[in-house]
Formats: C-alpha cells, sequence, structure tokens
C-alpha cells in the first residue's frame, strides 16, 4: 500500500519538473540569451577578428531589424543575416543550397562553421564563421575592419556605429550595457513635461525634436547610457553641445550645456550616471552665445536603421528612467 501512495507524489513531482524544464526553455532569462551570444563570439574569434568585432556586427543587425520593415528579425541567437546571393553565388541555381563544395563551385561565401557538413544559412554556428572569415580577409588593424565594414554595408554611418558598438563591448568586457540614467541627478530641483513636435522659431519654422529639463544654471547634466562621445561643441541651435551612441543605435542629443566636463573628449567612453557637464541657456547664436532663455537642458534622441537617422520622443524614457533612479 505504501508504494501506491509514494507513486503519485512521484508522479507529480515529476510533472513540476518537466513544467519547470520547458518553461524555461521557452522563456530564458536576459542573461541567458546573452551568455549563449558570448559563448558564440568567443567561439569563432580569431587572432584577426577578436569577440567584440563579432558582437558589434551582430548586434547593430539586431538594432536595425528592430526597427525596419523592409528585413525579416532573426529570433535565433546570432542577428546576422546574408543574403541568398551572398550565401550561395549569384549564379548557384539553388538559393537553398546547403553543400559547401557547390557553393564554393558557385563563388558563394556560405561556410560550413560546426563541422556538420552543411553550410546552412539558418545555422548561427555556420553564420559567425562566414562572418569571422569575411573579416579576417582584410587584417587585423582597427582600419582594416573599417574598411571591411565599408565594403560589405557600403555606408559609412553604419561603420561608424558599428566601431562604436565595438568600442564599448572591448572597454567593458560584457555584452549587458542596458542600464541608463536620468540626465539630471534626481535630489536636484528640475522640472519637465512632454514637449515633442512643438514649434520653435529661431532660425526658421521647425518642430522640437526632444524634451527640455528646467534646472538651475549648473546643475550636473549625466549621461544617460553606456556610449561613445561622438561630438563635444559649439552648435548654433543648441550652444555647447555633446552627442553620445550607444549599442542600440541610439544616439543621445545635450545641448544648451553651460559648459563641459574637461576631462572627457570626442571618443571617449562613458557610462550613465557619468558627469559631462552642467545645465546652461548656451546657444541661439554664434559660439558664446548665452542667456537668450531660461537655464535648461535639451534632450533628444536618435536612431539609426542603417539608412537614416531620425529624431524620436524622448519623453516616455526619461519618465522610466527617473523613475528607476528615483527607486534606487
Amino acid at each position: 500500500m505504501r508504494h501506491w501512495f509514494v507513486l503519485p507524489i512521484y508522479v507529480f513531482a515529476l510533472s513540476l519538473l518537466f513544467l519547470t524544464v520547458v518553461s524555461a526553455k521557452e522563456e530564458p532569462t536576459q542573461e541567458m540569451i546573452l551568455d549563449e551570444r558570448m559563448r558564440l563570439y568567443l567561439r569563432f574569434e580569431n587572432v584577426t577578428v577578436p569577440w567584440y568585432y563579432l558582437a558589434a556586427v551582430d548586434q547593430f543587425e539586431r538594432n536595425i531589424q528592430q526597427v525596419r520593415t523592409d528585413i525579416p528579425k532573426n529570433e535565433g541567437p546570432v542577428a546576422i543575416q546574408f543574403s541568398d546571393d551572398y550565401w550561395t553565388g549569384p549564379l548557384n541555381p539553388d538559393k537553398k543550397d546547403t553543400s559547401p563544395e557547390s557553393i564554393a563551385y558557385s563563388d558563394g561565401n556560405g561556410l560550413d562553421g560546426n563541422e556538420d557538413g552543411l553550410a546552412n544559412i539558418n545555422d548561427a554556428e555556420d553564420v559567425l564563421y562566414t562572418m569571422a572569415t569575411y573579416l579576417s580577409e582584410y587584417g587585423q588593424a582597427e582600419e582594416d575592419f573599417k574598411l571591411a565594414l565599408l565594403d560589405y554595408y557600403k555606408r559609412e554611418d553604419t561603420v561608424k556605429q558599428i566601431i562604436a558598438i565595438a568600442k564599448l563591448y572591448k572597454h567593458f568586457e560584457t555584452l549587458d550595457l542596458d542600464e541608463h540614467a536620468f540626465p539630471v541627478p534626481t535630489n536636484y530641483n528640475y522640472s519637465y513635461r512632454g514637449t515633442w513636435g512643438a514649434s520653435r522659431g529661431w532660425g526658421g519654422r521647425r518642430i522640437h525634436e526632444g524634451t527640455d529639463l528646467f534646472a538651475g544654471y549648473g546643475t550636473p547634466v549625466r549621461a544617460t547610457s553606456y556610449g561613445v562621445i561622438e561630438i563635444m561643441g559649439w552648435n548654433d541651435f543648441g550652444g555647447w553641445r555633446v552627442g553620445i551612441r550607444d549599442t542600440h543605435n541610439t544616439y543621445h542629443y545635450f545641448a544648451h550645456l553651460a559648459y563641459f566636463n574637461k576631462d572627457l573628449k570626442e571618443g571617449d567612453i562613458v557610462e550613465p550616471k557619468t558627469i559631462i557637464g552642467s545645465v546652461g541657456s548656451s546657444g541661439y547664436g554664434k559660439a558664446g552665445t548665452s542667456g537668450r532663455f531660461p537655464p535648461h537642458l535639451h534632450y533628444g534622441m536618435y536612431k539609426y536603421n542603417g539608412r537614416t537617422e531620425w529624431a524620436f520622443d524622448p519623453y516616455p524614457s526619461l519618465r522610466i528612467w527617473e523613475r528607476q533612479d528615483k527607486q534606487k
């Protein structure tokens, strides 16, 4: 009788274990996803192509897939996608060809990265190996990497974005760079509201591409993300301003500053809460013009999709980052 009593409990426990395993497979955590990507990058890096080059190309393609409707989203661990012609060869009659021999014969580029005898365009290992091989052909210097990217993507802005991502991955030695911060310390006095699309008159009719945060003159201005300083200087509209590019093809724009952090320069790497300057009222004139409006920070966000870059409303993101900072 004891066995009949224990059996249902045993079966129930096995069922729970099965459901747990299935659930874990269906919904991997962000940490698990990043660990899998890193495993693949490290497997296919080489002396010429370090892991952060592969990771940067992969992340760039993942970024553009999220904002473009003309290219499919790759839901696997690797987002890099090759065209059928590039993979199998432009004259190959079989665009689904997976034979390394016939692909090579047809001047295709698809390779067998996991030695299973197939060059599968849908296999993450084959795709990464193919990209690593392509990049290796150019050499190991950063200038060689830039040339390889330019020959492949045909766009200087794409090269700039991928180089920024690679630089951040190399510096921080991790893929987990998604933390953000509110642009001013939340213990200071400040105010803001959604002003996206409001009309602006100085310099011609235009709309407001950002959010204004009003604060006292000299209030610290902080980086909102991990990023590379792309621009630091004067703009007739924005005054003293800083532009920072992150790993998600997003450009963060800080304008009307009173002054910069003197320890920073273009090309430097920052992280969330790095002080980049202070709130001021500069702009609307030649270099040094100030005081034409109350001191405030103009904060803008721009997204690059591999073709063009456009502004989008930063207000929803600011609300989230403000709440997160206040909870810490």
